[in-house]
C-alpha cells in the first residue's frame, strides 16, 4: 500500500439517501449488494484486509484492501487496478462514512491519490457510480411502492371510517402533505378529514391507477382516473409521491389533467 501521507489529493463526494443508515451502509458490505452497484463479478469482504474487488463492464478490475469496517457508519478501503495503471493496487484509498439524516442517511466519500491528475479522471466515475448506488438503495427500499400507492388510492374510495383511517395511517407519515387543484393538505388529521369530506360530497367516486409506477431515488409517479361507481371517467391526471426512508408516503402533488385530454 503507498505511503497515506503521500495521498494528499481529495476527491469529495456526499448525497442524501432517502433509506436508513443500516440498509445503506449493507450496500457496502454485503457481496451480493455491492454487486447491484458495481456489476457482476465484483465483490467485497467486510473486515480488516478482505478482499475488494470490482469488474467495470469493460472487463477493467479495480482491486484493493479492506482497512476498516466500522458499522453502520464507515468504511476504509484501498483502490487500484490489476493492470497497475492509473493506480497500482494499494494506491489509492477511499472512505466512505454515513451519517444520520433528516431525510434517509448522508453518504459522504472522500478518495484519496498521490496525483491530481488520476485523481481528476475519476471525478465523473464517482458521480455516475454513486448516481447508481442512490438508484439501487432506493429500488430495494422502495420496491413495494406501487402497493402503497394502490392503498393511497383505495382508500379515497373506501367509504368505512375506521378501516379508511387504518389504512392511510399504515401508509402515511403523521406530517404528510398534499397538494393538486383542490387540496392544500398538512398532517395526517387533515387528509383524513379531507377523505371524509369526498366520501360525503362524491359519494360513489374511486380513484384508480393506470399503468405502470415510475420511482426514481424516493420520488414515484403514478397516473389515475376518477370514476363513478357507474365506471363514468370522471377526470384524472398524474400524482408524485414523496417516500419517508421507512417508505411511508410523506407528501402527494396532484396535477389533474386538461379535460380535452381525456
Amino acid at each position: 500500500m503507498t505511503d497515506q501521507a503521500s495521498l494528499v489529493h481529495h476527491l469529495d463526494r456526499s448525497l442524501v439517501i432517502k433509506a436508513r443508515r443500516d440498509t445503506v451502509f449493507r450496500f457496502f458490505t454485503d457481496p451480493m449488494r455491492w454487486a447491484a452497484w458495481w456489476g457482476d463479478g465484483s465483490t467485497i469482504e467486510p473486515r480488516p484486509q478482505g478482499v475488494m474487488r470490482i469488474r467495470y463492464p469493460d472487463g477493467t478490475e479495480a482491486v484493493g484492501e479492506v482497512v476498516e469496517v466500522t458499522p453502520p457508519e464507515r468504511l476504509v478501503f484501498t483502490y487500484g487496478y490489476a493492470r497497475g495503471t492509473p493506480v497500482p493496487p494499494g494506491g489509492s484509498l477511499v472512505t466512505i462514512i454515513l451519517e444520520e439524516h433528516p431525510d434517509g442517511t448522508e453518504l459522504r466519500l472522500t478518495h484519496t491519490f498521490a496525483d491530481a491528475s488520476v485523481r481528476d479522471q475519476h471525478l465523473q466515475g464517482w458521480r455516475y457510480q454513486l448516481s447508481l448506488f442512490a438508484n439501487v438503495v432506493a429500488n430495494e427500499v422502495h420496491g413495494g411502492v406501487a402497493d402503497a400507492i394502490d392503498r393511497w388510492f383505495a382508500a379515497w374510495s373506501e367509504p368505512d371510517d375506521g378501516l379508511r383511517e387504518s389504512a392511510v395511517r399504515r401508509i402515511a407519515s403523521s406530517d404528510v402533505r398534499m397538494r393538486d387543484r383542490f387540496s392544500a393538505i398538512a398532517g395526517l388529521d387533515d387528509l383524513l378529514a379531507q377523505l371524509a369530506a369526498v366520501k360525503r360530497f362524491m359519494p360513489g367516486i374511486q380513484l384508480r391507477r393506470q399503468g405502470d409506477v415510475r420511482q426514481c431515488q424516493g420520488l414515484a409517479l403514478a397516473d389515475w382516473v376518477m370514476v363513478t361507481s357507474a365506471g363514468e371517467q370522471r377526470g384524472g391526471g398524474t400524482n408524485v409521491f414523496e417516500l419517508a426512508a421507512d417508505g411511508r408516503i410523506v407528501a402527494v402533488t396532484g396535477f389533474w389533467a386538461a379535460p380535452s385530454a381525456r
